[in-house]
């Protein structure tokens, strides 16, 4: 049997309802390997969904975005790997864009960002997403980041820290080769910026990302926002 096209990696932290609404819309297939990096084993609000999708792979450990990630990939069989969270809706035609990035070329790429909500600050945070992806050539991982699976672990994955992980893999993939923005969408939910504010949410991304690109080390930013794990809690590296 051939190796799936697409490997779709989801880490989880006790997101057992967006996890299943995701599920329903990934089909996993031949082409389409779906694996949960779930970070609580001992979440029951999980057995449900592991019983509705026998097709899907559950790789339990200690929780860490980028330590979850790591071992879904490790599990991982595909040509390219997707790495998604669990609140993400992806939009028609989104497989076939990893398609066109690999016949373009492409070292990896990321969907469009879009917001569940109707507020204007949504779209003016779009837009602003829009503006990084296009001139500073970061992508986040809540919009969906893809690379191919070798390259992936020619790189080393991703690295053990607290924030930022994604922008940091982005720019080591950016060292060989351009990146696929996408206009397909992937909507994600609005409970982080209703929760916290959405100006003080936005300040806030705005003044890491500065710091951050400033040279100041992930393990420093993460004094003064919020690492992911934790019910509720932000996690690193979202816009």
């Amino acid at each position: 049997m051939r190796d799936p096209f697409v490997s779709v990696i989801i880490p989880v932290l006790r997101d057992a309802d967006p996890l299943a609404a995701l599920l329903a819309g990934l089909h996993p297939s031949t082409q389409v390997e779906v694996i949960v990096a779930n970070g609580d084993a001992g979440d029951p609000a999980l057995e449900p969904v592991r019983r509705a999708w026998p097709a899907v792979q559950w790789v339990d450990g200690p929780p860490g975005r980028a330590r979850q990630m790591n071992a879904g990939a490790e599990r991982a069989t595909g040509q390219w790997l997707l790495f998604l969270h669990a609140d993400a809706r992806l939009g028609d035609g989104w497989f076939d864009e990893i398609g066109r990035a690999a016949d373009d070329g492409a070292v990896g790429g990321c969907y469009r960002l879009e917001i569940d909500s109707p507020r204007w600050e949504a779209r003016l945070i779009e837009c602003g997403v829009r503006w990084r992806v296009r001139w500073l050539g970061l992508a986040y991982g809540d919009q969906g980041l893809f690379i191919p699976g070798d390259l992936f672990r020619a790189i080393g994955g991703y690295r053990a820290i607290p924030v930022m992980e994604d922008a940091d893999l982005v720019r080591r993939m950016r060292r060989h080769g351009r990146l696929r923005c996408s206009p397909v969408g992937v909507s994600v939910s609005a409970r982080r910026w209703e929760r916290d504010g959405w100006m003080r949410r936005t300040v806030l991304n705005l003044w890491i990302l500065l710091l951050y690109l400033a040279g100041r080390s992930p393990e420093r930013l993460a004094t003064s926002y919020p690492a992911w794990p934790g019910p509720g809690r932000p996690s690193a590296g979202d816009p």
